[in-house]
C-alpha cells in the first residue's frame, strides 16, 4: 500500500533477543523453561488461594490477583517471543502489535498498582491490628482491585491510541521481542514529542503513585514493628513483609530503569536485558517467593496433597 510517497506499514518484524543462530535453540529452550514454571507457579497459587479456606484473607486475596496478573502478562509476551526463536516467525501483524502493546501496558500497570495495594494491607494489618478485619472488609477489597484494573485499562487504552494514529513509514523492524511504547516512537516519521511527554507523565504517575504509597507504608510499618519490644514478634512482623519488598525492588527497579530515563541513555542491549527481566523473569520469581518460605501456603500445598492422597 502506498500513502503518498511513502509505503503504509501493515505488520511489523521483530528480531528478537539475538540474531546469533547458535543461540536460537538454547534460547527458546530456557524461556519456554521459564514460561512452563511461570504458568505452574502462579496457576498454583491461584488454586491454592481459591480452594483453602484458611487462605481466604485480604493478603492472600490479593496475592491471588498478583498471580492472576502475572500470568497472563507472560502470557501477552512469552509465546510470540518463543516464535520469534523459529526461523520465518518474526513477524506480527499492525493489529497484533496494538493488541499485544495495548495487553502489555493493562496488565503492566495493574502489577505495579497492586503493589501499592498490598503495601496498604500490610500497613493496616501491622499498624492496625484491631481494625484490620473492619477496614479491609470484602467490599473494600474488591472496590480497590476493579480500581487497579480500571486505571489499568484507561491507561493502556490512552497509550495504544497515541502511539498507533502516528505514521510509521521509516521501517517496519522492531529490534525488541515485543511491541513496546519506546521502539514504536523510534519507528515513526511522525513527530513523538507529545506521545514522549504523555508516557513520562501517564507512567510516571502510576510508577510514583505505587512508589509513593509503599514508601509511606513501610515508613510506617518499620516506625510500628521498631515499638514492639519482643524479638519474636518483630520478627514474625518483618517477615510478613520480606516477600512483598522483594517482589516491590525488583519490579519497580527495572520499570523505573527502563521507562523514566532520557532517551539519550538508551541502549537496545540493556533495554532488551531489562525488558526480559521484568517481563519474563519476575513474573516466574512471584510466585516463587511468596511460596519458599511462607508457612502458610506450604501448609495449604500440604494439606491439598494430603486431601489427594486421601480421596486416590
Amino acid at each position: 500500500m502506498e500513502e503518498g510517497n511513502h509505503s503504509v506499514v501493515t505488520e511489523f518484524i521483530l528480531l528478537g533477543l539475538t540474531d546469533g543462530p547458535e543461540l536460537q535453540v538454547p534460547l527458546f529452550g530456557l524461556f519456554l523453561m521459564i514460561y512452563v514454571v511461570t504458568l505452574v507457579g502462579n496457576g498454583g497459587m491461584i488454586f491454592l488461594i481459591t480452594t483453602d479456606p484458611q487462605l481466604h484473607t485480604p493478603m492472600y486475596f490479593f496475592l491471588r490477583n498478583l498471580s492472576l496478573c502475572d500470568l497472563c502478562y507472560s502470557s501477552v509476551i512469552v509465546p510470540k517471543m518463543l516464535l520469534n526463536f523459529l526461523p520465518d516467525r518474526k513477524s506480527i501483524s499492525y493489529t497484533a502489535c496494538a493488541v499485544q502493546m495495548y495487553l502489555f501496558v493493562s496488565f503492566a500497570d495493574i502489577e505495579c498498582l497492586l503493589l501499592a495495594v498490598m503495601a496498604y494491607d500490610r500497613y493496616v494489618a501491622i499498624c492496625n491490628p484491631l481494625l484490620y478485619k473492619v477496614t479491609m472488609s470484602r467490599q473494600l477489597c474488591n472496590q480497590l482491585v476493579t480500581g487497579v484494573c480500571a486505571v489499568g485499562l484507561v491507561d493502556a487504552l490512552i497509550h495504544t491510541c497515541c502511539t498507533f494514529q502516528l505514521s510509521f513509514c521509516r521501517s517496519n523492524i522492531i529490534n525488541h521481542f515485543f511491541c513496546d511504547i519506546p521502539q514504536l516512537l523510534a519507528l515513526s516519521c511522525s513527530n513523538t514529542h507529545i506521545n514522549e511527554i504523555v508516557m513520562f507523565a501517564f507512567i510516571g504517575c502510576v510508577l510514583v503513585s505505587s512508589f509513593v504509597t509503599i514508601l509511606l507504608s513501610y515508613i510506617c510499618i518499620i516506625s510500628t514493628i521498631l515499638q514492639i519490644r519482643s524479638t519474636e514478634g518483630r520478627r514474625k512482623a518483618f517477615s510478613t513483609c520480606t516477600f512483598h519488598l522483594i517482589t516491590v525492588v525488583m519490579f519497580h527497579g527495572s520499570q523505573l530503569f527502563m521507562y523514566l530515563r532520557p532517551s539519550s541513555s538508551y541502549s537496545l542491549t540493556t533495554d532488551k536485558i531489562a525488558s526480559v527481566f521484568y517481563t519474563v523473569v519476575i513474573p516466574m520469581l512471584n510466585p516463587l517467593i511468596y511460596s519458599l518460605r511462607n508457612t502458610e501456603v506450604k501448609n495449604a500445598l500440604r494439606r491439598v496433597i494430603n486431601k489427594f492422597l486421601t480421596n486416590s
